[in-house]
């Protein structure tokens, strides 16, 4: 009888949903293949070595997300033109599965390079990411949030960025109203923002608003404070292609700019720029940070994101959070752990 009722107890426990204490959230900044216009730049072996040293780190994750920055389509005629200046990514749809197979979840398309094929390529890209199971959302009058199932917790997921057919970050009533609609849904809320000025003078993240080839592209404390004040548990940043400062406030986590992460190709990617963090969040049940770790990667051309051993992306993040962030309710250390002040 005991070993019926023991065998009975085992079937029951296997078919009920996992449920823990601790989620571990892998974040990461921008994604862009490889791209063939306006000619083809593609990496070796058809990309398969692309996340080669990140990809254990995003699978063992119970989620991972990014900023995917520019398309993934075939054909399409440029929004930006031919010039020298006029930078439009097309990554083939033949790479889709590289996204998948690394492990990531969900990925913001509210990103200056989301349009850059048009309807065509914005009706591909979301074709593709359907098709490998990832979740996204950030375009207006399409996909406006996801919503993810992990250890019993339902989780919510939402982008803004600063151009005109992105859901803009700079319209604080519009933004409030989904991520309240999420909270009201979900156990943990987690917020995407592409914005900010661009470039390596622009890793220290200002006080007040920012603006970039006279676009406002937002006042981002504000907001991330924002997302957070309305019941956001973790709010991710990139645009400005460097990395910036990470904060706990409120007991929730904020990385204001993630960088660059796999852009090997039309992208500068020199000194800093090439500085490639993948962080790993742990929250609890209650989405209250508890800890992070910075894994550092750094890229080169052609290559995609490789273990930094130079211990130069450390030293650059711990920096910019100690300078622009001081109140912050965590410190990083020298080995890359964030951990709350005592």
């Amino acid at each position: 009888m005991k070993s019926l009722f023991t065998s009975i107890l085992f079937v029951v426990a296997s078919i009920m949903p996992a449920h823990a204490d601790t989620l571990t959230i892998a974040m990461v900044g921008d994604i862009m293949m490889g791209t063939t216009f306006p000619s083809q730049m593609l990496p070796a072996n058809n990309g398969n070595d692309l996340f080669v040293d990140a990809k254990d780190l995003l699978l063992k994750a119970d989620l991972a997300v990014g900023n995917l920055e520019g398309t993934l389509c075939d054909g399409g005629k440029s929004t930006k033109g031919t010039g020298k200046n006029s930078y439009a990514f097309r990554t083939p749809t033949s790479y889709a599965h590289h996204l998948k197979d690394v492990g990531f979840d969900f990925l913001s398309m509210a990103n200056n390079h989301a349009n850059d094929f048009g309807l065509e390529g914005i009706e591909s890209t979301e074709r593709c990411l359907k098709e490998q199971g990832i979740l996204y959302s950030g375009i207006e009058g399409r996909i406006e949030s996801a919503v993810i199932e992990r250890k019993g917790k339902k989780i919510g997921l939402c982008a803004f960025g600063h151009n005109s057919y992105t859901i803009k970050h700079l319209n604080l009533e519009r933004v409030g109203n989904i991520v309240d609609d999420l909270v009201s849904r979900c156990d943990i809320v987690i917020v995407s923002f592409h914005g900010g000025a661009e470039g390596r003078d622009k890793c220290h993240l200002p006080q007040g608003s920012e603006t970039f080839l006279g676009e406002n592209r937002g006042s981002l404390r504000q907001l991330a404070h924002f997302c957070i004040d309305h019941g956001a548990d973790i709010v991710y940043g990139h645009g400005p292609h460097v990395m910036r400062a990470v904060e706990v406030y409120n007991n929730r986590f904020i990385a204001y700019s993630l960088g660059n992460f796999c852009t090997p190709y039309n992208v500068n990617l020199t000194g800093i720029s090439g500085h490639a963090p993948l962080m790993v969040v742990t929250i609890g049940d209650d989405g209250a940070f508890i800890k992070g770790d910075v894994h550092p990667m750094i890229q080169t051309r052609g290559i995609g994101p490789r273990h930094d051993k130079t211990g130069s992306v450390i030293r650059q993040l711990k920096m910019l959070s100690e300078s622009d962030i001081p109140h912050s309710q965590a410190i990083i250390d020298e080995k890359g752990h964030i951990r709350m002040k005592k």
